[in-house]
C-alpha cells in the first residue's frame, strides 16, 4: 500500500462532493473548463480509474518477458553449432540455421530485439505509473487540507444550499486534480510514441542471396 491507496478513502469522499457540486456547474470563464473539455471526465471518477493502476504487475511482466530470452538464447546456442558434414546439403542447411540466428537475435528487429523492447518498455510504464502515483498522492494530501475542502463539505452538508463559495472551491480542487492527472496522461502518450516503433511486429529477414552472373555477381533480395 503506498501514499495514494493510504489517502483514497478521505480523498474519494471530497472528490464525490466536489463532482457533485460541479455537476451543476463550475463558475463561467474558470481555468477549470478546458481541462474538463480536454479529460472529458470529473476529478472523482478520474481518480477511482487510476486507483485501479499499479506499477508492480507491469514490473513482474517485464521480469516474465526477459525470462523468455534465456529461452531464445539456448536456441541459438544449438544452432551455434557447426556441422559435420559437407555437401550441397550442409550448406543449405548452414544458410538456413543463418537465416534463422538472425531472425531470432540479431538486432533490435529479431525476436530477442522485441523482447527486450517489450520488457524495458513495461518497465518504463512502472516507472510512469509510480511517479504519477507519488504525483497524486501528493496532490491529494494538498487538497484534503485546504480551506477549498472545507467549503465543499460546509457547501455538501444535507439540506444546505451550495452557493458560489461551494462551487468556487469544488473547481479549484478540480483543477488541481485534473492537471496532475493531465500531465499523467501526456507522460503516458509520451512513452507510447517513443517505444511504438521499437514494439512493432517483427517480420522474417531472409538473407541476400547471391546469384551467378557474366561479368560479375547479382545481388537479389527476397
Amino acid at each position: 500500500m503506498d501514499a495514494l491507496d493510504r489517502l483514497a478513502e478521505p480523498g474519494l469522499d471530497l472528490l464525490a462532493r466536489v463532482d457533485t457540486l460541479l455537476a451543476a456547474g463550475a463558475p463561467e470563464g474558470h481555468r477549470l473548463w478546458p481541462l474538463l473539455r480536454r479529460m472529458q471526465v470529473l476529478p472523482g471518477a478520474a481518480v477511482r480509474e487510476f486507483l485501479d493502476l499499479h506499477p508492480a504487475p507491469l514490473t513482474g511482466a517485464g521480469h516474465a518477458v526477459r525470462r523468455l530470452v534465456r529461452g531464445y538464447d539456448d536456441t541459438c546456442a544449438l544452432l551455434g553449432d557447426a556441422v559435420a558434414w559437407s555437401g550441397a546439403a550442409a550448406s543449405a542447411y548452414d544458410e538456413a540455421r543463418a537465416t534463422l540466428l538472425r531472425h531470432l537475435d540479431e538486432g533490435p528487429e529479431s525476436l530477442v530485439g522485441r523482447l527486450e523492447s517489450t520488457a524495458s518498455y513495461a518497465d518504463a510504464l512502472a516507472g510512469w505509473v509510480e511517479g504519477s502515483r507519488v504525483a497524486l498522492a501528493r496532490a491529494l494530501a494538498e487538497v484534503l487540507g485546504s480551506s477549498e475542502a472545507v467549503a465543499v463539505h460546509a457547501a455538501t452538508r444535507p439540506g444546505v444550499h451550495a452557493g458560489p463559495v461551494g462551487a468556487s472551491a469544488a473547481a479549484e480542487i478540480a483543477t488541481r486534480i485534473l492537471g496532475v492527472l493531465g500531465v499523467a496522461y501526456d507522460g503516458a502518450e509520451t512513452l507510447l510514441r517513443q517505444w511504438g516503433p521499437s514494439l512493432a511486429e517483427t517480420v522474417w529477414r531472409d538473407r541476400p542471396a547471391v546469384a551467378p552472373h557474366y561479368g560479375g555477381t547479382t545481388r537479389i533480395g527476397y
